[in-house]
């Protein structure tokens, strides 16, 4: 067994070993699928005496120089000549290793880039190493991998080599499922590890190359297959069939029915995005395997009213329902606005966080135990242990990604119903609406529901970038919208001064705000606040009695007061594009007009630009979700899911579409015809990184 694929040892690991259990490296076909990043040319030699500055290029000659320089600091200055002409050789850090290679007299081949010195052509630390007269030049270019400062270039080139010799490459996938005209996998790693000399390099840099084209469908049909997989698993399962008589006011409605009950009770009417949504989610309660739906949609569009009816549905059918939300903020806004609807209908609703204890806890337990409560809400407190329900329907989940995988994880063990053998139906929330490439990707699992249409009323929101030299004017526009009667959210990133980072946090703003207005009410609002200050302070600015809060990302949903009209976000250029959009959707929510401005301290990155561009161009959650997804990447985009491991390191989901395609048509028929050489080529693929797809 090789050294990278046996188990550890007893003795410590060296450096280089430790580099490579970093990076993941612990398989022969782990370090196969380490690629490079890029290549050097040593296949040629290039005559001194054609370098020219700014290039990089490998030379050969005789060492006819080497001292140590004092001046300006230590150093070793070489000089080699190779007949054409003579190279200076720089070194502002060397060990005697170096002086022993470069002695004067030796034969060496030496690469780097070529700089215009004061006494001519030089090279600063280039790399370096010992030939003689007859050593043959490489047929290959000379790749260069993702490395840490632990695990040297030349020995990581080793490992991979040794490991491209060992690694089980055999075919494992039917030739009928592949791209037609691509090469083998191990012809395709050979290619990709040590292209020859004459390749087209342009090619392999852009990905475009068959071999790159290869992998990356390898990469999306293991992705589509544990997808896929993760599906046909759950169809086996069996969940309660909740009655299927649909939410709607149609004249064939039950008009005892709960959901018909609740619509006639709301103040305002079904757009035509929820009632489509709430006729596909009946469906699936309908059924006698698990939902497992994603509802996206929109800041605004309504998702609360959808849950609601999905969980009168269930209520109505004899089962529970819990919903849990990632913050006591967000939780509380669906407690109170579902206690305000619900229970005159006489549906029981509790409340469970980690901040109610005590006495008030443990009768809650019990009733919850005891089916003496209909609807659960809270936060993650919800699928803590001693949390037991009687008879456990349906679980929504709010801000789906916002949870780690091992919440979600735990979760879904939580909604097992052993003495039923019954697991609950599962409906996921989400206001950061996912690109369709996306969804095909990480969600291939999951039905996907999608709110595209807003409720009457909304106001679109006016979106202005200032730099920070303008907030004297901000300030003034505060004061107008005060005087107007109306309230206004300013957002900070920090919650008190860091010596670290130096931003406008929230503590100094809130005492420089109430100073500015001291006429009016200016509340302050952070995470580290005790629940209970949180709820008192968030209720006073809901009825109107303070005028100005000032926040951190706690306000980023839920969070919804009509009369707020204006929002001002602190050193915007630092938070993602996801997030400035959620936070601009707390205003507008009422029929006064409202504005947004997102205050910047220059200069600005690139990407910062970017996010700030696209908030004063767009107001379309997705087309910002599409975007995001282009700035950021999958990784960052989708938050948690995958705790930090990346799960698609080769191919690009808007670049390879068809190739993801064509991963998501022959994933199912490959799944029922050759069950072993799709499992086979999960294992070779994902290893244990499987269970994070499906989370």
């Amino acid at each position: 067994m090789s050294e990278a694929s046996s188990p550890a040892a007893s003795k410590p690991l060296s450096g280089p070993q430790r580099g490579m259990r970093q990076l993941g490296l612990v398989r022969d076909i782990d370090l196969a699928l380490h690629l490079p990043l890029r290549y050097e040319d040593e296949t040629q030699i290039t005559p001194i005496a054609q370098l020219h500055a700014g290039e990089s290029a490998q030379v050969e000659g005789v060492v006819r120089s080497s001292r140590v320089e004092f001046r300006p600091r230590r150093q070793l200055v070489v000089s080699i000549e190779d007949g054409s002409d003579s190279l200076v050789l720089r070194f502002l850090n060397f060990y005697a290793s170096h002086q022993k290679t470069l002695a004067q007299g030796c034969r060496v081949r030496v690469r780097g880039e070529v700089r215009a010195g004061f006494f001519g052509r030089e090279m600063v630390h280039p790399s370096f190493k010992a030939v003689d007269a007859s050593a043959s030049l490489p047929t290959t270019l000379t790749p260069v991998y993702p490395t840490t400062a632990q695990l040297p270039q030349a020995y990581l080139r080793k490992a991979i080599a040794s490991s491209l010799k060992r690694a089980d490459l055999r075919e494992v996938l039917p030739t009928e499922v592949l791209p037609q005209g691509l090469p083998s996998l191990k012809d395709a790693l050979q290619q990709l590890h040590l292209p020859t000399a004459h390749v087209n390099l342009s090619h392999l840099e852009d990905r475009s190359h068959p071999a790159w084209q290869r992998l990356k469908f390898e990469e999306l049909l293991a992705q589509q297959l544990a997808q896929t997989q993760a599906r046909l698993e759950r169809r086996a399962l069996k969940s309660p069939r909740l009655c299927a008589r649909s939410a709607s006011t149609d004249a064939h409605a039950d008009p005892s029915d709960l959901p018909t009950r609740l619509l006639k009770a709301l103040p305002f009417a079904l757009t035509g995005a929820q009632e489509r949504v709430v006729m596909e989610i009946d469906a699936d309660l309908s059924r006698e395997h698990p939902m497992n739906r994603l509802l996206q949609g929109d800041v605004g569009s309504g998702k609360t009213v959808v849950a609601a009816l999905a969980a009168t549905r269930t209520i109505d059918s004899g089962w529970q329902c819990a919903l849990m939300a990632p913050t006591e903020i967000l939780a509380e806004q669906h407690f109170g606005k579902l206690v305000q609807w619900l229970e005159p209908l006489g549906v029981r609703v509790a409340w469970l966080s980690g901040s109610r204890k005590g006495k008030a806890r443990l009768s809650t337990l019990q009733k919850i135990a005891e089916l003496d409560v209909d609807l659960v809400v809270g936060t993650h407190a919800v699928i803590q242990e001693d949390v037991r329900f009687a008879r456990l329907g349906l679980a929504i989940v709010d801000e789906q990604h916002r949870f780690g995988v091992a919440q979600r994880l735990a979760l879904r063990h939580k909604l097992d119903d052993a003495a039923l053998g019954l697991e609950p139906h599962l409906l996921m929330m989400s206001a950061t609406p996912i690109p369709r490439t996306l969804a095909m990707t990480y969600f291939a699992d999951l039905d996907v529901s999608t709110l595209d249409e807003l409720p009457p009323g909304r106001t679109p929101v006016v979106t202005k970038v200032f730099s920070e030299g303008k907030r004297d004017e901000v300030m003034a526009r505060i004061r107008d919208e005060v005087a107007r009667g109306r309230q206004v959210y300013w957002v900070c990133p920090l919650i008190e001064e860091s010596e670290a980072v130096d931003l406008q946090n929230a503590t100094q703003t809130h005492a420089t705000l109430s100073a500015a207005l001291p006429q009016v009410g200016v509340g302050l609002l952070h995470g580290r606040m005790p629940a209970a200050e949180k709820a008192a302070v968030m209720s006073l600015f809901t009825q109107g009695q303070l005028a100005v809060l000032v926040a951190t990302t706690v306000i980023e949903v839920g969070v919804d007061v009509p009369n707020a009209s204006l929002m001002v976000i602190e050193h915007a250029e630092r938070f993602g594009l996801a997030q400035l959009h959620q936070l601009r959707g707390r205003v507008g929510r009422g029929a006064v007009a409202s504005v947004c401005v997102l205050l910047y301290t220059p200069p600005l990155s690139e990407s910062g630009k970017a996010r700030l561009r696209a908030m004063a161009d767009t107001h379309d959650g997705f087309e910002i979700a599409r975007r995001d997804l282009e700035i950021r990447g999958p990784g960052e985009f989708l938050g948690a899911r995958q705790s930090g491991d990346q799960l698609l390191r080769f191919a690009h989901l808007q670049e390879d579409l068809a190739l993801l395609e064509q991963a998501r048509r022959v994933a199912p028929r490959l799944l029922a015809q050759h069950p072993q050489a799709a499992q086979a080529h999960m294992d070779r693929w994902l290893g244990g990184k499987a269970e994070f797809l499906k989370a």
